[in-house]
């Protein structure tokens, strides 16, 4: 861990400096703007008040906050987790180490998912290993006439899910289920869902450690890592997911690099037929939409 000299800054602008330098030795990416939040974080000041203050002397406790968030940045912590939030589509996610953190290429799922079933209509969708909970809760919020029901093996992830719920005003058309995948619903008469939505574990075990440090050694392995290939929630999703769909509804499933072709293949031999695969910004093949046939 990078640790602040034992003779500190003694106003804002030298912190701001100094925090700066410490992020940049520490190899993180934007090290000036990530330096400027987490200051602006930890003395309780909006970022336009942290620019002004300029000279101004800085308190025991400021200093002592700030040291403390720039030590756990400088040791790769991801900056989400030391400010507790992460922007989805548009609203702040609650985040801790017990959830992944939401990425912006994710909102193509919900894009997806509310073109699928209409933001009018009355659906019931199951989103499959909610972490946070912030797509069920993004399509809840487009489609306010859709029931989610949102799963996750992890117990303390759905803590953070059913507080982002009850935060965003959705809490009422989402319920919460500890679940590997569908499993709670295999008593249930075939064909319940409108649609299914995931993002999955999707990184091949081998290829986790080259991961960037804040992903490695800080995201919850769980939620990443999926077998030799990465394709063993796949394999066990697509073969589950027809069951529990209605005749002509979807799956949707966030995918990693290289893999449509191959989730495409396991979605054909589930006799899922294949609606489009979406590519993000970055022209990475990123969404496969699939449909139950009639």
């Amino acid at each position: 861990m990078i640790a602040l000299p034992a003779a500190p800054a003694r106003s804002i602008r030298q912190l701001r400096m100094l925090a700066r330098d410490i992020l940049k030795a520490a190899g993180v990416e934007n090290a000036e703007r990530e330096a400027d939040w987490l200051l602006a974080h930890a003395m309780r000041l909006s970022q336009g008040q942290l620019l002004a203050a300029g000279n101004a002397p800085l308190t025991p406790r400021q200093g002592e906050q700030a040291r403390t968030y720039i030590d756990r940045r400088a040791a790769r912590e991801p900056l989400q987790y030391i400010l507790g939030t992460q922007e989805f589509g548009g609203f702040e996610i609650a985040v801790t180490p017990d959830v992944l953190i939401p990425r912006p290429e994710t909102t193509l799922l919900v894009e997806e998912a509310a073109q699928a079933i209409g933001a009018q209509r009355r659906s019931l969708v199951a989103d499959v290993g909610t972490g946070s909970g912030c797509l069920a809760i993004a399509i809840a919020k487009t489609c306010p006439h859709a029931t989610l029901w949102a799963t996750d093996i992890s117990w303390p992830a759905l803590v953070v899910a059913r507080r982002n719920a009850l935060q965003h005003d959705v809490g009422k058309q989402m319920k919460f289920v500890q679940a590997d995948l569908l499993g709670p619903f295999a008593a249930s008469e075939e064909g319940i869902f409108d649609a299914i939505v995931s993002n999955p574990p999707y990184i091949p075990e081998g290829e986790m450690e080259g991961l960037q440090p804040e992903v490695s050694r800080y995201e919850p392995r769980l939620a990443l890592a999926a077998g030799l290939d990465g394709l063993m929630y796949y394999r066990r999703l697509l073969a589950a997911a027809p069951v529990f769909l209605k005749t002509g509804g979807y799956l949707i499933v966030e995918l990693g690099f290289g893999q449509a072709d191959a989730v495409s293949t396991l979605a054909q031999k589930a006799r899922l037929s294949i609606v489009r695969c979406r590519k993000d910004d970055a022209g990475i093949e990123r969404v496969l939409v699939l449909r139950r046939p009639a």
